[in-house]
């Protein structure tokens, strides 16, 4: 079985042949995204029994500053809904590309059929890294963080396919795992302080484990992920209060509370969290699946209650 994945990478590419292990943890010039990478790549081997996520058979239709013209024709064309996905921390680019895959088809053989398509931020691809053992996490963090003007120029492309999916009746999702919050808060903000206004990009923003400050929504009209319902039709929200890559490393190393822990702060506020905007689903009581170290915050895509409430939502 083969899946595609469409993506974009503000990584430094080394390597003209274009391998995965050429996709570096360094940031293009953060003053330019149009040096945002743009390309397709193909997954053998995805195994939802085995969870297993897959390799990268081969990358092809490589160009900077947009997608190419074959790609904007499939995605425009109708045919599937899409899925956006945002990468967590201690992601290379091909655990993004991979992870991609392997949500694309858990989520089909939900019922839930999606083109993908995958933004892959330099994420050094390590939990824990010498010289101590806060460093891999901080640097994924500042590089997430650094990423909000690419994700922004991503998004800018994006949004006419969009428009022309949804013209013929398709919608829109996105996903954003874990730290990929903190480069979607950043990406937000930008989008709004270089002067864009609203737009319909997604009729769901899915936000699961997110490691960003639960208070994100808390910072005016678009500061942080406070404008994220400007371009999300609804938002849920999937926190746990036994994730312990939050508990144990994120809120030890930042000194403050992570959004996937308890959700937003304030969240049973009615007027602050309207229910036809923000959906609340609290996963600490699920133990369908192995609640490890890692486990715990990746229940999003291994436990088949929050798999199953996700393809409800998407279809």
């Amino acid at each position: 079985m083969t899946t595609t994945v469409y993506f974009a990478t503000n990584r430094v590419v080394n390597d003209p042949k274009d391998r995965p292990g050429s996709y570096t943890f360094n940031i293009t010039s953060p003053l330019r995204p149009q040096d945002v990478t743009y390309g397709t790549a193909f997954v053998d081997s995805a195994n939802l029994t085995a969870d297993t996520v897959g390799a990268i058979t081969s990358i092809h239709d490589l160009q900077q500053g947009g997608f190419a013209d074959s790609t904007i024709a499939d995605l425009s064309a109708g045919t599937r809904n899409i899925l956006v996905f945002i990468h967590g921390f201690a992601n290379s680019f091909e655990n993004a590309i991979t992870r991609a895959a392997f949500n694309r088809e858990w989520l089909f053989d939900g019922g839930a059929d999606t083109a993908v398509v995958a933004f892959s931020w330099p994420s050094r691809g390590h939990v824990i890294e010498p010289p101590f053992p806060s460093f891999a996490y901080r640097w994924d963090q500042t590089t997430a963080g650094q990423s909000g003007p690419h994700l922004m120029a991503f998004f800018a492309n994006l949004l006419p396919i969009l428009d022309a999916a949804r013209a013929k009746g398709r919608r829109a999702f996105l996903l954003a795992h874990s730290m990929g919050n903190w480069a979607l808060q950043a990406a937000v903000e930008t989008w709004f302080a270089h002067g864009n206004g609203d737009a319909f990009m997604f009729h769901e923003a899915l936000l699961a484990a997110a490691d960003e400050m639960d208070t994100s929504f808390d910072y005016g009209p678009a500061g942080r992920l406070s404008g994220l319902s400007r371009l999300a039709r609804r938002i849920s929200i999937y926190y746990n209060h036994n994730d312990k890559v939050l508990d144990d490393l994120s809120e030890l190393i930042n000194g403050a509370k992570r959004l996937g822990q308890d959700g937003p702060r304030g969240r049973t506020d009615p007027a602050r969290f309207p229910s036809a905007t923000y959906r609340m689903f609290d996963c600490s009581d699920i133990t369908d699946y192995q609640r490890d170290f890692q486990g715990s915050h990746q229940y999003y895509r291994r436990s088949p209650n929050v798999r199953s409430d996700i393809v409800s939502v998407m279809v």
